[in-house]
């Protein structure tokens, strides 16, 4: 796991830049960090753009908002942002791996960067780094991530189009 996070992507020069944020309200302190970082650095990469915030209950409910964003509101990016924090159960992992598998399917099958920052952590320490910290900060990446996701589809796009 990098200890870093990604460099600044190009800021995008045209289009419309619409985007949502799905994020778990279950563990909000860590959630709201995450939340913070992300439209932060949203606004200093692409300032003229439209962030929606959605909250939903927990990290199992993202890919399911993320779903009807994806089919209602047309957005450039989606962003998910999450944490779940492990027990002395097999539930968290049944969750994270639920979750990371519905969300690359929905990306694939809308043709729209759907960025995964649903944490699976085993401690609160682990998750103070990733989500209130600055060096590794997953809202920052998450940020970086869609901005750099919107372009790479934006230009792909294009050069279908141009054959």
């Amino acid at each position: 796991m990098s200890l870093s996070v990604p460099p600044k992507p190009r800021i995008p020069t045209s289009g419309r830049n619409k985007l949502a944020i799905v994020a778990s309200q279950f563990n909000q302190e860590y959630t709201d960090g995450l939340v913070e970082s992300a439209i932060d650095e949203l606004s200093g990469l692409i300032p003229s753009a439209r962030v929606d915030l959605i909250r939903v209950p927990g990290a199992f409910e993202i890919p399911l908002a993320t779903k009807l964003i994806l089919e209602n509101e047309e957005p450039s990016a989606v962003i998910c942002l999450g944490l779940i924090l492990e027990g002395e159960t097999a539930h968290a992992e049944l969750v994270a791996d639920s979750v990371t598998e519905k969300l690359l399917e929905l990306s694939i099958l809308y043709n729209v960067p759907v960025i995964h920052e649903v944490l699976l952590v085993e401690t609160h320490e682990q998750a103070h780094a990733r989500c209130l910290g600055v060096e590794m900060n997953r809202g920052v990446d998450a940020a970086r991530a869609a901005v750099s996701m919107m372009e790479v589809c934006k230009e792909l796009t294009r050069s279908a189009r141009a054959r």
